[in-house]
């Protein structure tokens, strides 16, 4: 589903203008210590799955449905990576919406499912190392955020 019935309301009311849109991430890592990455078909690039957080659902909740909406996959919640926001996180789709996001970045892990993309909101879905995140295109906020993740990925595998 790529725009909740909410955020729907919201941009009829507001038209394309500018929109914080609070939002998750979940980073799922497989034994090898890889990143699940997806192609977000809209803007044709690479980032850890995730979207907004629906009115009164919770940020860990909203990671969860996310995964699963758009991989197939169930996840655990592993624990808060950072918070992120910034210039590097404002989005103009090409519907001509705007959106400023503020990302809860989890750290998660696989439980059951294998990553299907859905070919609505998701294209395509693989794990990467983190020498390979450079050879592909990805969000604006991507490099400024995966080290951090990658960094907390090491801290729990030791």
């Amino acid at each position: 589903m790529p725009m909740s019935p909410y955020l729907a309301e919201v941009r009829a009311k507001l038209g394309p203008d500018l929109l914080m849109m609070p939002s998750v991430c979940g980073c799922v890592f497989d034994d090898e210590g890889r990143l699940l990455l997806a192609r977000h078909g809209d803007v044709d690039l690479w980032a850890a799955p995730g979207g907004a957080v629906d009115p009164d659902e919770r940020p860990e909740a909203a990671v969860r449905r996310e995964l699963r909406e758009e991989l197939g996959i169930h996840v655990r919640v592993r624990g808060l990576i950072g918070v992120y926001g910034g210039p590097e996180f404002r989005v103009r789709y090409p519907n001509g919406h705007e959106c400023a996001y503020m990302i809860a970045v989890y750290g998660c892990a696989l439980v059951s499912g294998t990553p299907t993309p859905d070919d609505d909101e998701i294209s395509e879905a693989r794990w990467v190392r983190e020498d390979e995140l450079g050879g592909l295109p990805t969000t604006s906020w991507t490099p400024l955020v995966m080290p951090e993740v990658f960094a907390w990925w090491r801290a729990q595998a030791s």
